[in-house]
């Protein structure tokens, strides 16, 4: 064989001729091809799970029917977050009717809600109400919602919530009503109770370390209790709006650029991260057990008494003339209240007949009335139901007093101050834990204070130098 022999001949075949069957056989193979190739481009793509295989995110291929019992098994096991996962893949695959649809979702919220993510849990009953409105669901709804917003500690937003799912609906609720402006801004109730909350959270937060979630709630809605009144309410909204207007100003006039405002920002931003650290620190190492609670409580049984209290009602009225004569109605049989209300000067209690909200105990103070020793002895010497015998002058008039009932010293229960006795044991580790951390960190950073730098010297001495 010559190298021209054994040469690769790179050129074309010649053409078939006229009514040759070649091409079309060719144009035939070269379709099968084609369609083989891109069946396997199809299935390379799809990966195992086309082979019925789940993915690895659990059950995206898996049948609606088999996605809905994994989501089950999941939340029998506990894990309720992934369960609502699953449950929120079978509503992607599941052609449902609006009731079956709004039954998903509420399961999902039911499991957001054990999950304790209840603010998504709320969203979930929302979406299912909103669906289709399920008879024998409706209560149960109403229910976990009123549980996830109390969680929350969201009080105010459950106070509304229950308004539009009570009789009072378009009735009561007033957290649209706009309670101010700043110029177009519309500022709701809604927005001011959210302000009073927050900042409850924020007076709150150094206790949400040592404090269990209930009782922190329980906490938060006693001194939403303090804001109930309109004038409180008013006296945080005038303070907001104040501090809001003068920040807006500043802004204008670029204080942000102040070296000043820079330097005093700097300091601040110190002193939150040093607090954050802290508290991050005493979280993690203080654990306050029941046991712990109740041991300090045994220990510490004097501290937790509450002293002697009476209920009183009285009359003020200018003159002891007019006291001593009020006295001797009230003897010939005219009713206390009904003085009260017609003769007594302290515009207060005479509108509830002369009722002192404020408890009575045994020192000088008695309230409404003021530091007066020898009317505070008498009131504790009667036998209630009693009235005084004789007025007492104090600075704001004559007093004529009469004493309802007296309530005797008694031990508190565990139960009545487990919180206070929490809240004072906390702060006892809190002391404990805080110095050992810093003298940890004083090492740490190799501090040295040079405390012969302190020392009082004699007039005229040198100071010593470091």
């Amino acid at each position: 064989m010559t190298s021209s022999d054994s040469a690769l001949d790179f050129s074309l075949p010649a053409a078939p001729g006229p009514g040759s069957g070649g091409s079309k056989l060719i144009i035939l193979l070269l379709l099968v091809l084609i369609a083989l190739a891109a069946a396997n481009l199809y299935f390379v793509g799809r990966g195992p799970s086309a082979a019925g295989e789940t993915n690895p995110s659990g059950s995206a291929r898996l049948k609606a029917e088999q996605t809905k019992a994994l989501a089950s098994k999941l939340a029998q096991r506990n894990l309720y977050d992934e369960a609502a996962g699953v449950w929120q893949e079978y509503l992607g695959q599941a052609a449902l009717a609006p009731a079956e649809r709004a039954n998903a979702l509420f399961q999902i919220g039911t499991l957001l809600e054990k999950a304790e993510q209840y603010d998504r849990a709320i969203t979930h009953f929302y979406r299912s109400e909103m669906w289709a409105k399920v008879p024998e669901l409706e209560s149960l709804i109403d229910s976990h919602i009123k549980t996830c917003f109390e969680k929350l500690g969201r009080f105010s937003a459950l106070r509304y919530e229950l308004m539009d799912r009570t009789s009072y609906k378009g009735r009561d609720d007033s957290s649209g009503v706009v309670v101010a402006q700043i110029g177009p801004e519309q500022i709701t109730e809604a927005d001011l109770k959210g302000l009073i909350e927050s900042r409850i959270e924020s007076q709150l937060a150094p206790m949400a370390s040592f404090m269990p979630p209930d009782q922190l709630a329980e906490q938060k809605k006693r001194m939403l209790e303090q804001f109930q009144d309109k004038e409180a309410q008013q006296q945080v909204l005038r303070s907001y709006l104040v501090q809001e207007i003068l920040y807006r100003q500043a802004l204008e006039e670029d204080l942000l650029a102040d070296e000043h405002v820079k330097k005093q920002i700097s300091e601040l931003t110190q002193d939150i991260l040093a607090q954050e650290q802290i508290t991050r620190q005493l979280a993690s190492k203080i654990n306050i057990t029941e046991g712990d609670l109740k041991t300090y409580y045994s220990a510490n049984l004097t501290q937790y008494q509450e002293p002697r209290m009476a209920q009183i009602s009285h009359i003020r009225v200018a003159a002891e003339s007019a006291a001593q004569a009020a006295i001797s109605r009230i003897k010939e049989g005219a009713s206390f209240a009904q003085l009260a209300t017609e003769l007594s000067l302290d515009e207060t209690s005479k509108k509830a007949g002369g009722r002192i909200e404020a408890d009575v105990v045994p020192g000088d103070f008695v309230p409404s009335m003021g530091s007066v020793s020898e009317l505070n002895e008498a009131i504790f010497a009667a036998q209630p139901p009693a009235l005084l015998d004789r007025p007492y002058e104090t600075e704001q008039g004559w007093e004529i007093v009469q004493v309802h009932s007296i309530q005797p010293e008694r031990q508190l229960s565990f139960d009545e101050v487990s919180v206070q006795v929490r809240i004072t044991l906390a702060n006892q580790k809190r002391q404990e834990v805080q110095e050992q951390y810093i003298r940890e960190m004083m090492d740490k950073f190799n501090v040295v204070i040079h405390t012969a730098q302190f020392r009082p010297t004699a007039a005229g001495a040198t100071p010593p130098t470091p």
